[in-house]
């Protein structure tokens, strides 16, 4: 029964007919796997696509055959290496000058299970794209995302959040042996935890966030999947197409309107696990991200009620940059 039930799930889709011409919609990782076809499925309704993505060959690509499909001309590459603090401020000053609104931003990139590879900036690769990329990103879209309210934010995290756990004392898996399941659960649990605090944090302002689990999908993120496990992993997951169904239901749902701060399980509210509903993890991790990334001392983040409390002290230490992964869209 329960085999059957993974396979109905794996075929939902979002039924809801609602258009959003006029609106501007980012989606990070766009050029491959999800982030491409909840670019395409947003560009049939009529929204102004900006697709951020390392790989600009690609992303025009992607781009390009999106607007031949939906003959919807607004469909727009833009360099995003969220692997990159440098690249993430360049993308987000580009959209603040030269778009008018964001009325969805959907942190849909993401990296799976890759060796021990660091970031431009010296963080662990999953943690830093993963959660902190993304952070950083969403905050500097925050007032944009208030002018144009209401407007939302999806991001898309695992149900491999369940068996994650936050390690304030080496978040970058400097001081222990590097295990890249487990770094992989604390980037996605990340997800679920920033979702949450930064819903407390925009309350009365019109920006809902919520999190969601696409579901098993096959996509360029199961690229370092050992050949072993394939086959296995082959039965469960669903194709792209499939995979972005439930970004898009989060985008474009008018039932969903002022919902926020929830965790979905493809398409139903699901209650996440024991550790995301931690406000206190929440509150540091916030705290932690902020100084990280670089916002606390420019004074950019909103302030939490109650106020959040300070975090542990966490130093990015820089390290040589190793060839990047592949970015694409997270659904494990």
């Amino acid at each position: 029964m329960k085999l059957i039930r993974i396979i109905k799930k794996r075929h939902l889709i979002c039924e809801g007919k609602a258009t959003i011409p006029g609106k501007t919609v980012v989606v990070t990782g766009a050029n491959a796997g999800i982030g491409k076809e909840t670019a395409h499925e947003l560009a049939k309704r009529g929204g102004r696509i900006i697709m951020g993505c390392r790989d600009m060959e690609k992303c025009e690509a992607a781009a390009k055959e999106i607007r031949g499909k939906t003959l919807n001309p607004h469909v727009y590459a833009c360099h995003l290496d969220l692997a990159s603090v440098k690249s993430i401020r360049a993308f987000a000053e580009r959209i603040k000058q030269e778009e008018q609104r964001v009325d969805v931003l959907i942190n849909n990139a993401g990296v799976m299970r890759c060796p021990a590879w660091k970031t431009e900036d010296g963080f662990e690769m999953q943690f830093g794209v993963n959660h902190l990329g993304h952070f950083l990103l969403t905050n500097l879209l925050l007032d944009k995302l208030k002018e144009s309210a209401p407007s939302r934010v999806i991001n898309l995290a695992s149900l491999a959040h369940i068996v994650g756990k936050i390690d304030f004392e080496d978040l970058n898996w400097e001081n222990k042996k590097f295990d890249t399941k487990q770094a992989y659960c604390q980037s996605k649990l990340a997800n679920v935890l920033f979702t949450r605090e930064l819903a407390k944090r925009l309350q009365g302002t019109g920006v809902t966030v919520n999190a969601v689990h696409p579901g098993v999908v096959n996509s360029k993120i199961t690229d370092h999947i050992s050949v072993m496990k394939r086959p296995f992993f082959s039965l469960l997951v669903k194709n792209p197409e499939l995979g972005a169904q439930p970004s898009v239901y989060l985008a474009v749902s008018e039932e969903l309107e002022g919902v926020t701060g929830c965790y979905y399980d493809v398409m139903t509210e699901k209650e996440p696990a024991p550790q995301a509903l931690d406000e206190e993890v929440a509150r540091k991790l916030w705290e932690a991200s902020s100084r990280l990334v670089g916002l606390e001392e420019e004074g950019q983040t909103g302030q939490s009620s109650p106020p959040a409390e300070a975090a542990r002290t966490e130093s990015a230490q820089k390290h040589g940059q190793s060839p990047g992964p592949a970015v694409s869209a997270a659904g494990l």
